[in-house]
């Protein structure tokens, strides 16, 4: 069995996809590199997946499919790993090489199953394209360090910091076990890919280093503000689901229960201040409706979130000052990095 499989879905990346899998390649024996074509038709995508598993047989997996978007990719890796941790790298991200060595060192020693971890987290850093001082989440005001803890040793999370995809590796049968499935054809899964697990955990480890490297700058990025924007229905949807995977009322202990009332208040946020600044009609209208939504579905966390300042701000009616909402956008910015 390798120890950490990593996932790497490729939608025509014929142009970055290398610098992505080489930074993979240095985790040597130990990784498993599953490369997700998911039906790339602009590119040679494929064909240089299947080069590197002629090139790294035992190491690399080319796998194709048809189009089902970066979730139905993500589902195709989880599918075909066999590893006993996984996680999932997007092909024009890479991983910093000494911090992947010493997150496989950390991951062999909780490598038994009496003592694995349900998932380990690390810092990541915003690799925007053209900035001088390249941005860095880090989690050390708000977990524990270099030990196994459980969720009710968690602190405070500040507006922005939260758990990503870029951060965490979970073990790779706690994802299957507990039913994750990502939508086809939706961009923003990732956020249901953390969120999702979270009660499941139990013990987790967080490193303070630099592990994760998020590049930020492609005009064609899904995290493009207005490409956002367009694709507002997609960030909509993510939200419900997220709503719907969960009674989060009942979530315990308490302490995650919070965390993840302050992650899903986020994600409402978003796509409400996304649909104040398209400033449209059409927009404003999917907004009320994401909080009639949540109001129909459960009232318990939509008067909690009604009340706050991010829910007041968001429901703001269609001659908001656009003032208003620039210290909300400007969290959206940290969560997502907008170009």
């Amino acid at each position: 069995m390798k120890l950490l499989s990593i996932a790497v879905p490729c939608y025509n990346s014929a142009a970055y996809m290398r610098n992505c899998i080489e930074s993979l390649l240095t985790g040597g024996d130990r990784v498993e590199i599953i490369i997700v074509d998911d039906g790339s038709q602009k590119d040679n995508t494929l064909e240089i997946a299947r080069e590197y598993e002629a090139a790294y047989p035992g190491i690399i997996k080319a796998v194709h499919q048809e189009n089902g978007g970066h979730g139905e990719a993500v589902n195709t890796g989880l599918a075909n790993a066999t590893g006993l941790y996984f996680k999932v790298v997007d092909s024009d991200d890479h991983l910093d090489p000494q911090g992947l060595q010493k997150v496989l060192d950390k991951l062999e020693e909780y490598s038994f199953k009496s003592n694995a971890l349900d998932m380990l987290i690390c810092n990541y850093v915003y690799d925007k394209e053209g900035a001088r001082h390249k941005k860095v989440m880090a989690y050390r005001t708000a977990l524990p360090m270099n030990r196994v803890f459980n969720w009710n040793e968690i602190r405070h999370f500040h507006a922005g910091q939260y758990i990503l995809m870029h951060s965490v590796i979970y073990r790779t049968q706690l994802l299957k076990d507990c039913g994750l499935r990502l939508p086809k054809h939706t961009f923003y899964v990732d956020n249901l890919y953390v969120y999702y697990p979270l009660p499941y955990v139990n013990r987790v480890y967080y490193m303070n280093i630099k592990l994760y490297r998020y590049y930020i700058g492609r005009s064609d990025q899904s995290v493009n503000e207005k490409i956002m924007i367009g694709r507002i229905d997609q960030q909509i949807r993510v939200t419900k689901l997220m709503l719907s995977s969960h009674d989060l009322m009942k979530v315990q202990p308490v302490k995650l229960r919070k965390y993840m009332l302050s992650y899903f208040e986020i994600m409402m946020t978003i796509s409400s201040i996304l649909a104040i600044r398209s400033g449209t009609e059409e927009n404003l209208a999917k907004r009320d409706e994401l909080w009639e939504y949540l109001k129909e579905n459960d009232k318990a966390v939509y008067r909690k979130l009604r009340s706050s300042v991010f829910g007041r701000v968001s429901n703001a009616r269609r001659k908001v000052d656009l003032k208003a909402t620039d210290f909300i956008y400007r969290v959206a910015r940290r969560i997502y990095g907008f170009n």
